[in-house]
């Protein structure tokens, strides 16, 4: 038996399922990464991932300890992978809460927005603006005209809610040919996006081709 029996064990015929997890995982990382705002929530992908954190932690108790050769290379190989995948979701979800922290008032005050959120985020998101807003209460709002105690103020046709900037510029990656041609909004400028072309782009131009699996960001 040679290495690739005995990697091939240890995948089993779930590899190509847990391939296409882990691609989609590192997808969905660089793309919060890089994205000025809040994507969606990825339920499914989360579930499956943290269900195969769960069993190969299992998997990795059982055999601890077992002197077999075999056996310990293969937990090896296990702990190499669990440790893969955890690292990704604990910075997908440390981007994510980061820009909840940033934005929080803004997503909760925007159903489109809120709709992104995971129970978790979203429970987190209300208790978090609820001890900002308690904090700055006690700290200074209180000595403030009633009239400007307000943290969504919008007097003035200025809002004090902060957004994410969606003309952000971002590197994108077109996946699938784009037939309509990209028009950057406030310019003369359009152009069209094929297959394996590379581009720095503002977000708002591209959104929804990240958004259906058209394009990519890197």
């Amino acid at each position: 038996m040679d290495i690739d029996d005995i990697l091939a064990e240890v995948s089993g015929d779930g590899s190509p399922l847990e391939t296409r997890d882990l691609q989609e995982l590192t997808r969905a990382w660089v793309t919060e990464r890089s994205a000025p705002e809040l994507l969606p929530w990825p339920s499914e992908l989360i579930e499956r991932v943290l269900e195969r954190i769960h069993q190969q932690i299992e998997v990795v108790e059982e055999q601890v300890g077992n002197v077999n050769p075999k056996t310990n290379f293969r937990l090896i190989v296990i702990q190499t992978e669990l440790e893969r995948f955890k690292f990704l979701v604990r910075s997908f979800l440390r981007t994510r809460m980061a820009k909840i922290d940033k934005y929080a008032l803004y997503m909760l005050s925007t159903p489109t927005q809120t709709a992104r959120l995971s129970a978790s985020e979203l429970q987190y998101a209300n208790t978090h603006q609820t001890l900002l807003e308690a904090h700055y209460r006690s700290s200074f709002l209180t000595q403030f005209p009633t009239s400007l105690q307000r943290l969504d103020d919008t007097a003035g046709g200025i809002s004090m809610v902060e957004q994410p900037d969606t003309d952000t510029a971002v590197f994108v990656r077109v996946l699938r040919d784009i037939e309509v041609p990209i028009v950057i909004e406030g310019t003369d400028t359009d152009f069209e996006m094929r297959r394996g072309d590379v581009y720095v782009v503002r977000w708002s131009a591209i959104r929804e081709y990240v958004m259906n699996g058209d394009a990519e960001l890197i």
